[in-house]
Order: structure tokens, then C-alpha cells, then sequence
């Protein structure tokens, strides 16, 4: 195996955004290929799934995921108080291709310990626990292992990410809607994965009455069966007639041709990367539509993972957080006349700013007492 690893500059690239640092990972022989973005390790070390797509079109949609997410991780972990920085992997995997090979797992293993702990890896779209553990045998920087104790979170973000987008929405029916419970609320939830079948759970068992999509038509059928849901095709998801899109899918869904579409007065799901571009939580903002910054609500699955090894209780009550940090964001949304994008990125930058301050007060004292 050749593995080349090599950091590349990122700084012209239109996702620039400060990021620290980007490599490029390749090993011809095995038709091995991964980017990895450190954005942000101002707080800690960056902590950031890695996800494995086949439907990359070329190596610049890839570099350009990595460039998104990894900023994106740094604002989540700021704004879910964890003591970690912002960093994402990818690999791009062949078409047809349904899961990376071991020899795959371990060269990813290798460029992740390259970075010598200023990236942390764990799961995310297209792995899973087991190849956690593969990657664990190049490298100890990786979390989201399997646990022995059934009382400690670790393995599975899903069910945790679930919870959290539940608390999120909670907290946009409570604002948008004036409602303290989610009885009678409709919400429609795009991709019936584990995340998504998850929250259904959630809500049916609070009252809500749900509308599911999902190009598998297993998953739907097993929605409808258990929760009374109703079904709809994926083409008539963004237009559907409920108080709450939960888009839990594939990012982009919010864009120029679905804005018009949207009845719903809020948006709030686990999909990373929901609006096309920035400009489309303007849009919505002005349409009078509340929309859960995605990078917020769907906190849940990087909180479980940060705290791998903790007590359940002390994990929920970090969940449970995140229902106050959005009717916070919600709220300074109304009276400022903002985006709730743009009031949680400033949110964000503020604790990253005065961790900084931190940082160089901490240094300059260590400093004067070393003189």
C-alpha cells in the first residue's frame, strides 16, 4: 500500500473559511481517495465524522463537502458547549461501491493519525460502528466505539441525534406556533433512515401526526404501520401541507426551486447543509418561516460521540440544552430582525472569539510566571 498524503491550499477555494488546515489522502493502488478538514481547533481538538459518498462528481464536490462540514462542526461543537474544535472526513467511494473495503478503513486510519490529534474521527453517512473499529486499529484518534457498559453512551449517534432534533422541534412549535406540547402538530420527515424512523418514534409518542417520504419503500411501509403515518412521494415533500418540514435526507433540499413550494411555517430536521446557499435562510426568514439552523438542532449525534463513556443522565441533560440554545436563537431572530443562521454563526463566532481570549490571556500569564 502507498498511501500519499500531502496538505493542500485551500485559501482561493470559494468554502474558505480561515480553515487551518486540509489534506488530501490517496492511495492509487487500492483506488483509495479522502479529504480531511481541520477548520477550527481553537477550543479543542476537531472532532467530525467521516462520511462516505459514491456520488461525488469529481474531486471538487468532495473537497468542497469536506471545506462545509468541517466549518460547520466547528460552529455545532461550539454551540453544543463541547471543548472541541471543528474538523470532517471524507472518502470518495466508487459508484456502485456500498461500503468502503478494510484496506479503505485503515488508509483513512493512517492519514487521521497523521494529523497527530488535531483531528478526531468518528461515524458519519455511509459508515458505521464496525468501521470504527477498523480505523481504531491504525489510530487512537476516533470516538463512537462500542461500549461495554449499556448505562454509557458510545457506538450509535443516531438514537441521540433523534432526541435532539425532537427537543428542536419543541422549541420551534413553542415560538412558531405558541404550543408547549407537539400533540396534533403535523410534521413531515424526509428520509426514513435511522435517524429519521427514530424521530418518528419521538414525535408519534408525544401526539404528532406524521407525513414520511423515502425513496425505500420498506421504510415508508414501516412508518405507516407503526405510527399511522401517511405517506407521499418524495416530488410532493417540500410542498406538503404540515406545520413542520424535518428534513432528515440528503442537504440542499432548501433552494430556488423549493422555497416557493414551502407551506410549512417551520423547517427544522437533521440533514446537514438543509439551505442551498446562506442567502436561503434569508429567503425564508423573509416568508415568515422559522428554520432550525441544521448544524444546531441536529447536535445530538456529535454530543453522544464527545461524551462516549458518560452516564446516559449526564448525556440527555446535554441534549435537553439544546431546546433553550434554540428558542435563544429563535428569539434574538424575531427581535433583531435577523436569519436564525446568521444570529446562531454570531453565537458561535462570540465563544469562539472569547475562548481565543482565553487562550491568550492563559499563555500570556503562563508566560510571566515562566520570567
Amino acid at each position: 500500500m502507498t498511501l500519499i498524503i500531502k496538505q493542500i491550499d485551500v485559501s482561493s477555494h470559494p468554502e474558505f473559511d480561515g480553515h487551518q488546515k486540509v489534506i488530501r489522502a490517496e492511495d492509487a493502488s487500492i483506488g483509495f481517495l479522502s479529504f480531511i478538514g481541520v477548520h477550527d481547533t481553537t477550543i479543542g481538538p476537531a472532532l467530525g465524522g467521516c462520511r462516505y459518498w459514491t456520488r461525488y462528481e469529481n474531486e471538487d464536490e468532495a473537497l468542497t463537502d469536506v471545506m462545509r462540514l468541517s466549518r460547520g462542526m466547528t460552529y455545532k461543537n461550539a454551540l453544543a458547549r463541547l471543548p472541541l474544535g471543528g474538523g470532517k472526513a471524507v472518502i470518495v467511494g466508487a459508484p456502485g461501491a456500498d461500503r468502503p473495503s478494510d484496506e479503505h478503513l485503515r488508509a483513512l486510519g493512517q492519514a487521521v493519525d497523521s494529523l497527530n490529534g488535531t483531528y478526531i474521527t468518528a461515524e458519519d453517512v455511509g459508515m458505521s460502528v464496525s468501521f470504527m473499529q477498523v480505523i481504531n486499529e491504525v489510530t487512537d484518534h476516533v470516538t463512537g466505539l462500542p461500549q461495554n457498559d449499556p448505562t454509557v453512551a458510545g457506538a450509535d449517534p443516531s438514537p441521540f441525534t433523534s432526541y435532539g432534533v425532537m427537543r428542536g422541534i419543541e422549541a420551534a412549535v413553542k415560538v412558531g406556533m405558541g404550543k408547549d406540547t407537539l400533540e396534533g402538530v403535523r410534521v413531515a420527515i424526509s428520509g426514513m433512515g435511522n435517524v429519521g424512523m427514530g424521530l418518528a418514534q419521538l414525535l408519534h409518542d408525544r401526539g404528532a401526526k406524521l407525513v414520511v417520504c423515502d425513496i425505500r419503500e420498506d421504510k415508508v411501509a414501516e412508518a405507516v404501520e407503526r405510527f399511522g403515518a401517511e405517506a407521499i412521494s418524495i416530488e410532493e415533500y417540500m410542498g406538503a401541507d404540515v406545520d413542520v418540514l424535518a428534513p432528515c435526507a440528503l442537504g440542499g433540499v432548501i433552494n430556488d426551486e423549493t422555497v416557493p413550494m414551502i407551506k410549512a411555517g417551520i423547517v427544522a430536521g437533521a440533514a446537514n447543509n438543509q439551505l442551498r446557499r446562506p442567502e436561503h435562510g434569508q429567503i425564508l426568514h423573509d416568508k415568515g418561516i422559522l428554520y432550525a439552523p441544521d448544524y444546531v438542532i441536529n447536535a445530538g449525534g456529535v454530543i453522544s460521540i464527545a461524551m462516549t463513556g458518560e452516564k446516559m443522565d449526564v448525556v440527555y441533560d446535554r441534549l435537553d440544552a439544546l431546546k433553550p440554545t434554540l428558542i435563544d436563537i429563535f428569539t434574538i431572530s424575531r427581535e433583531r430582525n435577523k436569519p436564525t443562521g446568521v444570529v446562531a454563526d454570531e453565537m458561535a463566532q462570540a465563544i469562539l472569539m472569547d475562548a481565543a481570549e482565553q487562550k491568550k490571556t492563559s499563555g500570556a500569564a503562563n508566560v510571566r510566571a515562566a520570567e
